[in-house]
């Protein structure tokens, strides 16, 4: 049997608990059609309207529903049923890229459908992503949950590898409405390996009559606390400096494939897939020896090292070259990312989770505000000057704060 092969790895251990392999089986098909959007979503909007700034606008539309849903979502994740939210947004994902493929075939799409549906799936995202977190800590024992999150980072590079260069081949040899076909697909396969989960609702102070008061002082609650708690708000900054200056890069890489590297749809494919196989090599090594790292510093230096290699992708006019720089930041990518994750639901006890992991995903907030940045800055000076712009302030927030932070190099 298959689990049983696997289970002979150390990597692979967290599926020896049921829940969690519902999970993160469920997790599988979701994060193919998240990758493949990477690609599509872009690619279709540039193929629309031939915009740089619209790369990044089609992005940034999305920060208003998680800027202001996602308190409220970090709070029913900690109070009401997680399964039924991960469920509601997996269906809604689904009918939603069915529908962009109904049009694109029947060439009745237009940019404001783009913008449209990124908003509405942005809002059932920002539901969906605290709930899921929280689950993977409700899946397995505290000893695992390193493991379990590492393992999870795996198999999310491994569809990082996979589901962009399917979407560069299924648009060049059919078309972008074919993409979203395929990422309609796998949010419903999704979607029946969430239901077969175990549904188990979160005991709450919803139940005690409380009403909207209790909400909201639910919501300021996990605000206080990851401001106070030290490793969190660490994470939760280098999380918020890497998102605003440095993850945005890829806001452009339609602009870097075509105009730049002349290698089109499938060549932004690869080029993301190059990172995703340099993510899967870091989240394996967080898998294995996870507990073991030093954190703090591998968070601050993840991200600094990021900084400086987009600085020197955005220079590269050699696809090979890029190829390579891109699988480097791949490995640096996760090895921050992953970790601050990690650290943030480590450091919190299960009642904050839900919260905690909110205000981790809501940094999608400031992602979106540099995606819209630097598709502003790329209009005006350049795609490869922007790039390299803000990577390197990106850079330099991460020295300040391991210079000025000593707390947050010792975090292990």
């Amino acid at each position: 049997m298959w689990l049983d092969w696997l289970l002979k790895f150390k990597v692979f251990e967290p599926l020896r608990h049921p829940q969690y392999r519902l999970l993160w089986i469920s997790h599988v098909f979701s994060a193919m059609g998240t990758w493949m959007d990477q690609v599509s979503r872009g690619w279709l909007i540039y193929e629309l309207t031939n915009s740089s700034l619209q790369l990044g606008l089609v992005r940034g539309v999305q920060a208003l529903p998680i800027l202001l849903l996602s308190p409220i979502a970090g709070s029913t994740a900690d109070r009401y049923s997680r399964k039924s939210q991960v469920m509601v947004a997996l269906v809604v994902d689904a009918f939603f890229y069915g529908l962009l493929a109904l049009m694109i075939f029947t060439q009745t799409v237009e940019p404001w459908h783009v913008y449209v549906s990124a908003v509405c799936m942005a809002s059932v995202w920002t539901f969906q992503q605290p709930s899921r977190a929280a689950m993977v800590s409700d899946a397995v024992p505290p000893e695992s949950l390193t493991n379990a999150i590492g393992l999870n980072a795996m198999m999310f590079n491994v569809a990082r590898i996979t589901g962009p260069a399917l979407a560069g081949l299924i648009i060049a040899g059919w078309s972008s409405g074919g993409a979203y076909a395929v990422q309609a697909l796998f949010y419903v396969l999704a979607a029946i390996w969430n239901l077969k989960l175990r549904d188990d609702p979160i005991e709450s102070s919803s139940a005690d009559g409380h009403g909207d008061e209790g909400f909201v002082q639910s919501i300021v609650e996990g605000w206080k606390f990851s401001w106070q708690n030290v490793e969190v708000r660490t994470g939760l900054l280098v999380v918020i400096w890497a998102s605003l200056f440095i993850i945005p890069f890829n806001t452009l890489l339609p602009v870097f494939a075509r105009d730049v590297l002349g290698v089109g749809a499938r060549g932004q494919g690869l080029l993301l897939t190059a990172m995703g196989v340099g993510a899967l090599t870091s989240s394996v090594l967080i898998a294995t020896v996870g507990d073991r790292m030093p954190r703090g510093i591998l968070m601050i230096g993840g991200v600094g090292v990021y900084g400086l290699l987009v600085v020197l992708f955005a220079m590269s006019t050699w696809f090979e070259l890029s190829m390579v720089l891109m699988a480097v930041m791949g490995l640096c990518h996760v090895a921050s990312h992953a970790l601050v994750q990690t650290v943030i639901q480590a450091y919190s006890p299960r009642e904050f989770r839900g919260r905690t992991m909110a205000l981790f995903h809501q940094t999608h907030v400031i992602l979106m505000a540099g995606g819209l940045i630097i598709g502003a800055l790329a209009s005006a000076i350049g795609a490869q000057w922007a790039a390299a712009l803000m990577s390197v302030i990106g850079s330099l927030c991460m020295l300040a704060l391991y210079l000025f932070s000593p707390a947050a190099r010792r975090i292990r």
